[in-house]
């Protein structure tokens, strides 16, 4: 099996070529909908798919349920329609499937089942029992000091049944929601431990699961630089402590710019959930690759490496990707430069694929140039001896009026209009932008969340315009090619019930007007 290695903190993980590529959303269109589908898992026979469907009409409690546990068959190379679950395993409150005991006869849940419905905020998880085709009710199982503050619940235990690892706001939570890792020895279930600061942010980390031989760790965090709202990475343990991790990395081609959830190895294909391209809020798609049908230590193999910090070789990583379309996803024939203390530039091949080794102790600002085609800046703070490969892939927005550029590094110092220093290189982009395009108009917008009082939101939105256009003119960009106007929090392009989202609404965007 061919592969590629990405060294970190002394680890060698070994993913095969086409890691992530075989990504597969056909045999899920019965299953996916118009509302919520998450944390799916598969039976150990790979024949029965049972996930959460939140929402939906059908469910215990209706259109308020947050969530009921669904059911899908494999047949004939499709997922059936799903049914639900019943009403021994799924009542009023959320319902979630943390795992199967190895020969699917135990069914694990997420919460504590009772007469007034699931305390899943309050307690850890339960057990209910194959009973002919049935499952009998759940049976509580205790966690010492125990404890979710947060109303999302995610989590999952291992085949064996004696690790479980899960989010939650509890006792030592350090951000919104960490992970935390509970062990049975001797029958009985230790306190929580919280996995540490290498994995867990002031953010959140969501949806934890873990490979086969517990080794690795995969989880969602919207608390770490990624391309959208949540993305799917993975850190190697270090040691039987589970408090000493690799440092994180993406998982490769399964994120986007949406919102990624729930990835899970299993037998036969690994699963996860992603708003991209969805039905609904989130839908199911399924990663199949012939690593995943290896016996379980040839799907990610990690060796310990030793290497001295103080070589030159260690001192480089290298950096590969692509640069396509935007729209039609084509390779794009484009110039790279790598600017930090000093300036390194490539072209790439005519189908945008490029690799480059640069010093790995440095912070980048990226830029991406290519003919008919929106300039695009990137930020990268690598500044480690650890990391060896990087994938870095490009986006390129064609020159065309009506094209909106989300200018994602241009930031302020909370509640005025003086610039972050780093929000420099990108203005300097457009104005590079600018010059290579004389005919190009742009429109600016500003816009803040809801948060705080409106109008001073619209006042403060359109002082940042003014900011940015006085800053472009100062460069030389005649001001007649500049247009600008804050909305303050009128035009959210998310929901404002998180950080995450909120953070989302505060952009700043240009908009071509004439090309």
């Amino acid at each position: 099996m061919k592969c590629k290695l990405l060294i970190l903190a002394g680890f060698i993980f070994c993913c095969a070529s086409s890691f992530a590529q075989s990504i597969v959303s056909a045999p899920f269109k019965t299953v996916n909908s118009k509302w919520n589908e998450m944390a799916p898992v598969l039976s150990p026979d790979g024949k029965a798919l049972y996930f959460t469907i939140a929402k939906h009409p059908q469910n215990i409690g209706g259109e308020k349920d947050p969530g009921d546990i669904w059911v899908s068959l494999w047949i004939g190379g499709v997922w059936t329609t799903p049914k639900h679950g019943g009403t021994a395993i799924n009542d009023a409150e959320f319902n979630a499937v943390a795992g199967f005991s190895a020969d699917g006869s135990q069914l694990f849940l997420l919460g504590h089942y009772g007469k007034n419905g699931n305390s899943a905020t309050t307690q850890g998880i339960s057990v209910s029992r194959k009973v002919n085709m049935d499952w009998s009710t759940p049976e509580n199982i205790t966690i010492p000091y125990f404890l979710n503050r947060s109303k999302d619940f995610s989590g999952m235990i291992n085949d064996e049944g004696t690790v479980f690892v899960f989010s939650a706001d509890s006792y030592d939570t350090k951000g919104v929601e960490d992970i935390y890792v509970s062990l049975k020895k001797d029958n009985q279930w230790t306190e929580p431990i919280n996995l540490g600061s290498q994995i867990n942010t002031p953010s959140q980390e969501w949806s934890p699961s873990l490979s086969a031989d517990g080794k690795l760790l995969y989880f969602s965090s919207n608390g770490r630089k990624g391309l959208g709202g949540f993305d799917v990475y993975v850190a190697g343990r270090l040691d039987d402590s589970w408090r000493l991790w690799s440092a994180p990395v993406a998982v490769s081609n399964v994120n986007s710019d949406g919102r990624e959830l729930f990835y899970r190895q299993f037998k036969s294909m690994s699963l996860f959930t992603t708003t991209r391209n969805s039905d609904g809020y989130g839908d199911i798609r399924g990663v199949v690759d012939s690593m995943y049908r290896q016996p379980a230590d040839t799907v990610i193999k990690i060796l310990e490496v030793k290497y001295d910090i103080n070589s030159p070789k260690s001192k480089t990583v290298v950096v590969s990707g692509r640069v396509t379309h935007s729209k039609s996803g084509a390779g794009i024939k484009a110039k790279l430069s790598f600017k930090s203390d000093t300036t390194i530039n490539l072209i790439t091949a005519p189908d945008g694929r490029y690799k480059i080794s640069i010093p790995s102790t440095k912070i980048y600002n990226i830029e991406v140039q290519a003919a008919g085609f929106v300039n695009l800046s990137e930020r990268l703070d690598i500044h480690t001896f650890e990391l060896k490969t990087l994938e870095m892939n490009f986006k390129l927005q064609p020159i065309e009026v009506g094209a909106v550029v989300n200018l994602k590094n241009i930031l302020f110092y909370m509640g005025t209009t003086n610039l972050l220093e780093e929000s420099y290189p990108e203005l300097d982009v457009v104005v590079a932008f600018l010059n290579q395009n004389p005919k190009v108009e742009i429109e600016l917008e500003g816009h803040t969340d809801n948060r705080g009082d409106a109008k001073k939101n619209l006042v403060l939105s359109q002082q940042r315009v003014d900011k940015i256009k006085s800053y472009l003119v100062s460069k030389g960009i005649n001001h007649r090619r500049i247009k600008g106007k804050g909305f303050g929090g009128t035009r959210p392009i998310a929901s404002s019930d998180s950080e995450d989202a909120r953070k989302l609404n505060r952009r700043v965007e240009f908009i071509i007007v004439k090309d």
